[in-house]
């Protein structure tokens, strides 16, 4: 089987994200927001056989743990209530798809974060979507500013309320933030990449997974920086005076292969331990096009993952077993 760790419903129906731009206006005028749209399952079919399901059956993909469209999370929009009514009608619309195609996706969740707002507000939205819908992990927003980076690191015990109940469920976070409203960064291109890097660091400066062992996060997007630069965070943390990240951070933080060339990806396995590397290509997502040096489609990940001709047990670990260990949740249904 191979699983995909990350995909986003991109393609919702229009109804969805026209309800969103009501709320907010809503929201902004000070009235109640109008009721959520009547969306069929012939809407949601319509929506995901000729993108998602598509490309991955051309694309020979099993599983994808499917999650809302990162960019649309936009937790600096609103406010707490805005933000939880809007991840609750994400993940509503996630677990119809789940359970209209449950051979092909199992779901993530998008957590009602907002700036200033404890992440302890966000445990019971996860608890709804892992004990209630099936599903078997959430995104994590390390900075629901938008952009302007003024939340505590991943590694305050601020946080520690929401670690406790990932661990408690026995699920992973993703690391990913979303829209954003500061014009230094672009929000796929740099935002998504520096958040990924940054997350890294933090962890590799703290003991968070001395407090947690059992927490387990995933760094999307081939782990930003890391790989590229791993000597220079190996030398940081000698210098820092902390453990070697094999013992500190490895055992906790897995990398997707959602890095849009062969070079990054021959990279990103000669540097990065096979345990910690999980299947990833987040389609229909951040990069669509056709690569013109290729004529493939940049996030067709598994083209490159092939051409490394690992060995067969290697293989099973990326494009399988590493999922299963990191979203235990899996085993329970597949």
């Amino acid at each position: 089987m191979i699983i995909d760790c990350h995909g986003h419903y991109t393609t919702v129906p229009a109804a969805h994200t026209e309800w969103r731009v009501a709320q907010l206006a809503a929201w902004e005028a000070g009235l109640t927001a109008p009721s959520y749209p009547d969306i069929s399952d012939g809407d949601l079919r319509e929506s995901i056989e000729g993108s998602q399901l598509k490309l991955m059956r051309e694309r020979g993909v099993d599983l994808t743990i499917f999650s809302p469209r990162a960019s649309a999370m936009a937790h600096h929009q609103g406010d707490e209530g805005v933000s939880r009514a809007w991840a609750e009608a994400c993940n509503n619309l996630i677990a119809r798809v789940a359970d209209l195609y449950p051979d092909n996706f199992v779901g993530v969740a998008q957590l009602p974060q907002s700036p200033g707002v404890p992440i302890a507000n966000s445990i019971a939205e996860l608890r709804r979507c892992v004990l209630e819908l099936g599903f078997v992990g959430c995104n994590l927003n390390p900075d629901p500013s938008g952009g302007h980076w003024d939340s505590p690191p991943l590694t305050d015990r601020s946080w520690y309320p929401f670690y406790e109940a990932m661990v408690e469920l026995d699920v992973p976070a993703m690391v990913h933030v979303s829209a954003v409203t500061n014009p230094n960064f672009h929000a796929t291109g740099s935002a998504y990449l520096n958040a990924d890097t940054t997350a890294f660091m933090q962890f590799l400066q703290s003991d968070l997974f001395k407090d947690f062992p059992t927490l387990r996060i995933v760094i999307p997007h081939g782990g930003g920086a890391v790989p590229y630069h791993w000597g220079r965070f190996r030398g940081l943390a000698d210098m820092l005076k902390r453990p070697p990240l094999d013992e500190s951070v490895m055992n906790n933080v897995f990398f997707d292969t959602c890095v849009y060339h062969q070079p990054g990806i021959n990279l990103l396995f000669e540097v990065i331990d096979v345990d910690n590397l999980l299947f990833g290509s987040e389609m229909v997502g951040a990069v669509r096009g056709i690569d013109p040096e290729t004529g493939h489609y940049f996030d067709d990940t598994k083209r490159y993952v092939e051409t490394l001709k690992l060995p067969p047990s290697d293989l099973d670990k990326v494009y399988e077993l590493n999922a299963r260990r990191v979203y235990p949740r899996l085993n329970r249904a597949r």
